[in-house]
């Protein structure tokens, strides 16, 4: 017998209900924003240095409403006074410095 958890219960429960159970299930995949020490910071910065001195594309993960993302494109621009990057792909994307987790500097 092929048991399909709580979707079986699903039909006889009420939309608070169901609300409720997505609520908790959202919660269990919430992921907490890492603390990244001053090497990993540094390291991160030469990379970004690295990547818009050479024009290199770079893959960039990051946090974002409680998970964590990757993104792959040419670093368009650094911003330090308002502390962000510009990720040159289908729309320059911006990411928040602190929010960067790890950069990854493509070279061809």
């Amino acid at each position: 017998m092929k048991d399909r958890g709580s979707i079986k219960w699903t039909a006889m429960m009420l939309p608070e209900h169901i609300q409720l159970l997505n609520d908790m299930w959202e919660q269990k995949q919430y992921k907490e924003r890492p603390i990244l020490d001053e090497q990993q910071l540094e390291e991160i910065n030469m990379k970004l240095h690295l990547a818009i001195h050479n024009n290199l594309s770079i893959e960039t993960t990051y946090y974002t409403k409680g998970d964590y993302k990757k993104l792959v494109g040419k670093l368009f621009k650094i911003d330090t006074r308002e502390f962000f990057i510009k990720i040159d792909n289908d729309e320059r994307t911006k990411i928040y410095l602190n929010d960067i987790l790890d950069i990854k500097v493509e070279t061809f």
